[in-house]
């Protein structure tokens, strides 16, 4: 007698629990520290889902690891600014914060994420 599949049970995701979009981002921090260890770190990612918030929404980032010879920092808990209309209905949204505290320093960044859904 052959092996019963599983059932897989079919839901209609709700608009409360609808996949919203992310964006690209990519960036470089702030020099930080002097003389021989004077250095940056860069960074490349991908945002969280959109959140609404009032007629705008924002994205969280939290991003782990930008690295430099022999420490890493993260981006925790970042928050995007609201989206920033470039055009033909696409947004870009505008970030500013700091790393984590590693080895006595952070580093400040600043960026904007890249077009959500470019080939559309």
């Amino acid at each position: 007698m052959p092996k019963k599949r599983p059932t897989v049970k079919k839901t209609a995701t709700s608009p409360k629990r609808a996949q919203r979009h992310v964006h690209e981002f990519e960036g470089s921090t702030q020099l930080a520290e002097t003389g021989a260890d004077r250095h940056n770190h860069r960074f490349a990612g991908v945002t969280g889902q959109a959140i609404r918030v009032g007629k705008t929404h924002v994205h969280e980032i939290d991003f782990e690891r930008t690295d430099f010879l022999d420490h890493f920092h993260n981006l925790r808990r970042i928050r995007t600014g609201p989206a920033i209309p470039v055009g033909n209905g696409k947004h870009v949204h505008f970030v500013t914060g700091r790393t984590t505290l590693v080895d006595g320093h952070t580093h400040p960044f600043k960026f904007a994420t890249l077009i959500e859904s470019p080939l559309v």
